[in-house]
């Protein structure tokens, strides 16, 4: 059983490690991944309850409950981060002058003075701790969760937070107490001693300062999961129900499977279906990427997320919205990024230790210099350094915020990563197979030639050609129908011998349709295919036992992009294999064009498995491209898996990556991401480490007898915050990866304006190519951009002139790069 829970109370990489810890020393516990980054929990198990992992959880310190996939409101915990942050600063501002400024020169109030007059200090101690007492209260968490996980033996960031802070805290009270004794006493000595032992200002620098981190870091963490929120905003919220003509306003978590929609034209499919009544084009842009409209007619599939463009149509539901197609996706996305890639174990084993490591060093550094030094103020700040600059955000955060804006990024390019895993194997891959039908070619075969063999009239042929083929599945099958007449022959004793031939008998006469080593062995007749195979043709016969009858040549077409992407996996390094059923002559024939390494052929469906273990046997990281059943095994087997999209359903059930657009360039983006997201990781794991390994020694003090540099509890408390920031924000620059495959570098661009949908792109780019001398134009909706190219010289006043005359206003291209533009 598999289940996802909602962890509450989870701060850093240790309470991850934690939880994991908890979870996965229950009996029964198959798996357990931890998402700080989510704050959720995937557990798989067997014979123990969702109570038993939430009961592990509650004793660990930490809070559980059976996720409702209902989504935080990230309004309201930005805005309460906010109001802490405002309240630290308000009082932390004062409370930093008082303390600090006189170092800088700044005038202190006489009456606050000390060095106008020594009692004054204990007005001066006094009004630090009452400017103090807000900051701690509003912060106060840090010292409930930071203690409780204490007394559980599972310290995390928070302990760290919570010791540092209130060890100053409590000091400074310890020296105001020390203080008023001195002013009631009339002890000067003791006022001039312990006036400037005050640490207050450092409990509030740590507690202010990690609150600022945390804001930043929620809000740069929002950024990651912009993708699924705008997929799932695809989705309308109502839809009209039509019953009997009457039409009603339903919330879309109200369907029902079976419930007649009705959708106008502009309106969004809230739920898949088929149509039942009307037709209508639809724009599948936002699911499939394909930016031409589809034309829908009754009994035609429509799915969610896509949305009618011209006339008002009805369609019966076949899901309900939380089994719709986007919220399919939008799920496997966020199982994607709530997935552990394989590198995360080095921080996962480290986190574990972490903190109650740096509580020991802390300690230890304490006592060295109190011995050292003889000063308990000095040693005091030393340890309260140690323990804030170690606090483990960073760890925590470095895998699982790049694992989210990777597969965010994937999702965007129509690219579905199923896990972690698949997204970090995919970059050690150094071998593709690639499925041929309907991978590398349409998959939708054709009869190109037709060759009558016998006496039998044409019309006699078709009929039993059509009559076998209708009892099959394969793809050749249905363009043999699309080819033949349709007859209402009956046939029996039909018999599949898969992937060679069909058999079967028609008023008492055995017939075979299939491959000429089929018809030979079944029939003893030889019949020479060379010169079709020879031309990339797959040859089909029709034979009864004593003759040949007829030939049928099919061919599948290449898909547009299956020699761009073959190109472009050859730059990057990888060697492409082709693996199809058809003979090797076809098979090469196809080959002269898309120019694979190696071309595998006459393989059977159940044998493709072997060829993948044969291949990962000789050492090599194996990636498998497919779409349909016969591939599910083999996609499997690989190292990875990648599903086109358009593919079967136990094909994409099968696979790792889902390819949604159906485009085998889509691989190699997938590929270059993955290298990405990993370079990512690595960065951010190293940086954390290094962060780690530099502060805590020049935070305990490793510095100070050479060269008197003596690292402050403040200065710990930002570096330790903008660790975990730096880290988000490495993690973000995946979004801004440009593919750049497959496309072709235009030298002239210009901006349209008014292009609102894809009918003006058509008309822009028509009155484009209708100016003497423009050989091809490439057009960016979102951006507004044309790009073209020119064959010989052609003036921008020409091609104003004739953009303004299709009703559109051209001008200069101007494309914002971060802070700067260029043109």
């Amino acid at each position: 059983m598999k289940e996802k829970f909602d962890i509450t109370g989870m701060s850093c990489a240790a309470c991850k490690a934690h939880v994991e810890k908890a979870v996965k020393n229950l009996n029964g516990i198959k798996s357990c991944n931890v998402n700080l980054l989510s704050n959720s929990m995937e557990c798989e198990y067997e014979n123990i309850t969702n109570k038993d992992i939430i009961n592990a959880v509650k004793k660990a310190g930490y809070g559980a409950n059976v996720s409702t996939n209902i989504k935080v409101d990230v309004d309201k915990s930005m805005k309460n981060l906010k109001y802490r942050l405002v309240i630290s600063f308000i009082f932390f501002i004062p409370l930093f002058y008082l303390s600090m400024g006189h170092m800088i020169g700044l005038p202190t109030p006489k009456i606050l003075d000390p060095n106008y007059n020594i009692y004054n200090s204990v007005w001066h101690s006094l009004v630090q701790l009452i400017l103090v007492i807000p900051i701690i209260v509003v912060n106060f968490k840090y010292y409930k969760n930071g203690f409780t996980k204490l007394f559980k033996k599972a310290s995390n960031m928070d302990t760290l937070v919570a010791i540092g802070s209130s060890s100053a805290f409590v000091y400074g009270v310890y020296i105001i107490v020390l203080l008023i004794i001195g002013y009631i006493n009339k002890d000067v000595s003791l006022l001039h001693k312990y006036h400037m032992e005050l640490y207050f200002e450092s409990a509030a620098t740590i507690l202010t300062l990690v609150t600022l981190g945390k804001y930043f870091e929620a809000k740069s963490k929002a950024k990651t999961t912009t993708a699924v929120d705008e997929l799932l905003k695809l989705a309308p919220e109502e839809v009209i129900l039509f019953n009997d003509g009457v039409e009603n306003i339903t919330p879309t978590k109200d369907v029902k499977i079976g419930d007649l929609i009705l959708i106008k034209p502009g309106n969004r499919l809230a739920v898949d279906g088929v149509i039942v009544e009307g037709s209508s084009t639809i724009d599948e842009s936002a699911m499939s990427g394909e930016s031409v409209p589809v034309l829908k007619n009754v009994g035609d599939e429509v799915i969610s997320g896509t949305t009618n463009l011209t006339s008002s149509f009805v369609y019966k539901t076949t899901r309900v919205a939380s089994d719709s197609t986007i919220s399919r996706i939008a799920n496997l996305v966020n199982e994607a990024a709530n997935s552990k890639a394989p590198i995360s174990k080095l921080a996962d084993m480290v986190s574990g230790i972490f903190v109650p490591v740096v509580l020991i060093i802390s300690l230890i550094s304490f006592i060295i210099w109190f011995i050292f030094k003889q000063d308990f103020s000095f040693a005091l700040s030393i340890g309260i350094s140690v323990l804030v600059i170690s606090c483990p955000c960073a760890l925590g955060l470095a895998t699982p915020v790049a694992i989210m804006v990777g597969t965010g990024k994937a999702a965007e390019n129509h690219i579905l990563v199923k896990n972690a895993e698949s997204l970090e194997m995919l970059h050690k891959v150094d071998t593709i197979v690639l499925d041929k039908t309907g991978t590398i070619t349409k998959g939708k075969p054709e009869v190109i030639d037709y060759l009558n063999l016998s006496n039998r009239s044409d019309e006699d042929i078709f009929e039993i050609a059509y009559a076998l083929e209708s009892k099959s599945l394969h793809p050749l099958a249905y363009a043999i129908l699309n080819y033949c007449k349709e007859t209402n022959l009956k046939v029996n004793n039909f018999y599949n011998d898969l992937g060679k031939g069909i058999s079967g008998e028609i008023d008492n006469k055995t017939y075979y349709i299939g491959s000429a080593k089929y018809i030979e062995s079944k029939t003893n007749i030889f019949y020479d295919c060379v010169s079709y195979q020879n031309d990339a043709k797959t040859v089909l016969l029709l034979s009864d036992n004593k003759e040949i009858l007829a030939l049928f040549a099919l061919r599948d077409e290449l898909k547009e992009t299956s020699i761009k992407a073959v190109e472009e996996f050859h730059k990057l390094n990888l060697k492409v294999i082709m693996l199809t059923g058809d003979n090797q002559v076809t098979a090469n024939a196809i080959n002269k064009y898309i120019k694979a390494d190696e071309v595998i052929a006459n393989v059977m469906p159940q044998n493709k498995q072997q060829q993948i273990l044969k291949l990962q046997q000789e050492g090599k990281k194996v990636m498998m491209v497919g779409d349909g059943i016969n591939d599910s095994i083999a996609l499997t087997s690989a190292d990875v898996g990648l599903a086109i999209g358009a593919g079967s359903d136990i094909a994409i059930d099968s696979a790792d990556v889902v390819l949604v657009k159906n485009d085998l360039l889509d691989v190699a983006k997938a590929y270059i991401l993955s290298k990405k997201v990993i370079t990512i990781i690595k960065e951010n794991l190293f940086w954390a480490f290094f962060y780690n390994c530099i502060g805590i020694p020049i935070a305990a003090g490793i510095l100070y007898i050479p060269f008197n540099i003596k690292l402050t509890p403040m200065i710990g408390a930002l570096a330790m915050s903008f660790s975990s920031v730096c880290v988000v924000t490495n993690a973000l620059r995946i979004k801004k990866i440009k593919f750049n495959i497959g496309e072709k570098e235009m030298s002239n661009v210009i901006k349209v304006d008014q292009m609102m949908c894809e009918h003006c792109v058509k008309r822009v780019k028509e009155t484009m190519l209708s100016i003497d001398g423009i050989t091809s134009v490439e057009i960016d909706l979102k951006k507004k951009k044309v790009s073209y190219e020119t064959s010989k010289e052609v003036s921008l006043e020409e091609i104003y002139s004739k953009i303004v005359s299709a009703g559109y206003t051209p001008s200069e291209y101007v494309e914002k790069k971060g802070l700067f533009r260029k043109r």
